[in-house]
């Protein structure tokens, strides 16, 4: 089984997890900070090729309502960028996928509270804990389709 890569996509940051070779836990990997949507997404595809991954899971970061907001378009856009430079340069093989993050960053701030993280150190590592949230649940929902398909 090939790893996966979690994106939490911001407008300053980009969150990045990892998971484990297995495919059962997410881990943070980095916060790029954000220069441009085509340097951005490059690295995003280095990185890719680097660990092998075969999935990018981006968090959609719809309003509680479920109704888009502008910061949805943007990551539309990352990932029509995304899709583009895999195009471009014959990546084959890697799906990218969407993850409801509607709660990610409240609950990762949650987790680094409980950490007893300063404030600073909190808004350092944030993205990259939001990013672990979103590839976490996506993985848990994979092993859930597994068992369910075993059992069924």
């Amino acid at each position: 089984m090939m790893r996966k890569i979690g994106l939490d996509v911001g407008d300053k940051t980009v969150g990045i997890a990892i998971s484990d070779p297995l495919c059962i836990t997410a881990q943070g990997l980095m916060t790029l900070e954000r220069v441009g949507i085509r340097k951005d997404t490059g690295k995003i595809l280095d990185l890719v090729k680097e660990y092998e991954c075969d999935t990018i899971v981006i968090g959609l970061n719809k309003k509680l309502n479920g109704t888009e907001s502008v910061q949805t378009e943007k990551v539309y856009e990352f990932r029509t960028m995304l899709e583009n430079k895999m195009r471009s340069t014959g990546m084959k093989g890697v799906e990218i996928v969407w993850q409801d993050e509607r709660l990610t960053t409240v609950m990762a701030e949650r987790v680094l509270i409980d950490a007893d993280l300063s404030r600073k150190k909190r808004k350092e590592v944030i993205d990259k804990q939001a990013a672990v949230l979103i590839l976490q649940s996506y993985l848990d929902t994979l092993s859930f389709k597994k068992r369910n398909e075993l059992e069924g």
